[in-house]
């Protein structure tokens, strides 16, 4: 089949690899010329300096790649996706099936990547929406790893659909679920807590702290499904404790790197400015901050977060808060 690939940073072209390597035609749309360039002259991805595929092509020209195919593979940053939206809109003219592999939450709206793209294109051109979402860092896809990852929809024939696109019996196994809401979640809050267990290894405070952030940030995690209507069972699963757990251990992690910068005594502008790759952790973290004050969630850990992050509150204070917290049973 033909898919067009809006983003052409390293998850995108990832993604455009594994859609390669299983026969696919893809094209890459993205406004910058020197990614563009290096795709067509080069064939590799400049943000990981890796080869992709040399049928992988790739332009600047959003009508070209609006025209190219009917599925529409969206991979970039939730701050510029309205951008990027609102660009392509003129230039779709019959049903798009829309793949999504950004994570993210927008602060002001508290609205999932799926609403934004039902708020702002037309149902007579959204054919359906697909979250492919799981544990599964750009670096290794592109080197042909063993990955595992979920295909998440409402309707089932379309996360089907997706399964069927990407799954190989080489590196890359997919599963499907219909519990959007849930995988959009677990995607978008592991980089929160993975900001977190940045700070805790940037301060040297230990595996034992990070083990316990990982459990604890789980259960803060459950309380978003249900405050927000998802499926709990979900985050048992590769998009939640999956994504969880290598997000907040692996030093592939852009939330993780930033993190441990923070935690290392750099400010937040000092952070975002020496990071190469969007760090979507910063905007969930404020966007799960809002919510949960409005919606009465309990969420200590996303709330020291915050403090260390916006409020520049010493980490150490901050643990010490979370420490002295009343004592409970599990």
């Amino acid at each position: 089949m033909k898919i067009t690939v809006v983003g052409g940073g390293s998850w995108g072209l990832a993604l455009s690899k594994v859609l390669s390597d299983n026969q696919h035609q893809v094209l890459v749309y993205d406004v910058n010329e020197k990614i563009v360039n290096k795709i067509n002259d080069l064939h590799i991805c400049l943000q990981l300096n890796e080869d992709i595929p040399k049928d992988i092509k790739a332009t600047t020209n959003i009508k070209e790649a609006m025209e190219f195919s009917d599925v529409l593979l969206f991979v970039v940053p939730t701050k510029v996706l309205r951008i990027a939206i609102k660009d392509a809109l003129p230039h779709i003219k019959g049903e798009k099936l829309i793949i999504n592999a950004a994570k993210g939450i927008e602060p002001s709206t508290f609205l999932r990547i799926s609403e934004i793209f039902d708020e702002m294109i037309p149902s007579e051109f959204l054919k359906g929406f697909v979250a492919l979402s799981g544990p599964s860092h750009a670096e290794e896809v592109i080197r042909g790893n063993t990955t595992l990852i979920t295909a998440s929809s409402d309707k089932l024939e379309n996360a089907l659909f997706v399964q069927e696109l990407f799954h190989n019996s080489d590196y890359f196994r997919v599963y499907t679920s219909t519990d959007l809401k849930g995988s959009e979640l677990g995607g978008a809050l592991k980089n929160v807590f993975a900001l977190a267990s940045g700070i805790l290894a940037g301060r040297g405070l230990g595996d034992n702290a990070r083990a316990a952030l990982i459990t604890r940030g789980l259960y803060e995690m459950s309380k978003f499904y249900k405050a927000y209507g998802a499926d709990v069972k979900s985050i048992t699963g590769l998009t939640g404790i999956g994504d969880l757990v290598v997000t907040c251990t692996s030093p592939h992690s852009r939330n993780y790197q930033a993190g441990f910068k923070i935690g290392n005594g750099k400010d937040l502008e000092e952070t975002l400015n020496s990071m190469t790759m969007v760090v979507e952790g910063i905007r969930t973290c404020e966007a799960a901050y809002l919510f949960a004050k409005d919606n009465n969630v309990d969420a200590p850990i996303i709330d020291a977060v915050y403090d260390v992050v916006f409020n520049k509150m010493n980490p150490e204070k901050v643990a010490k808060r979370l420490l002295g917290r009343s004592v409970k049973s599990e």
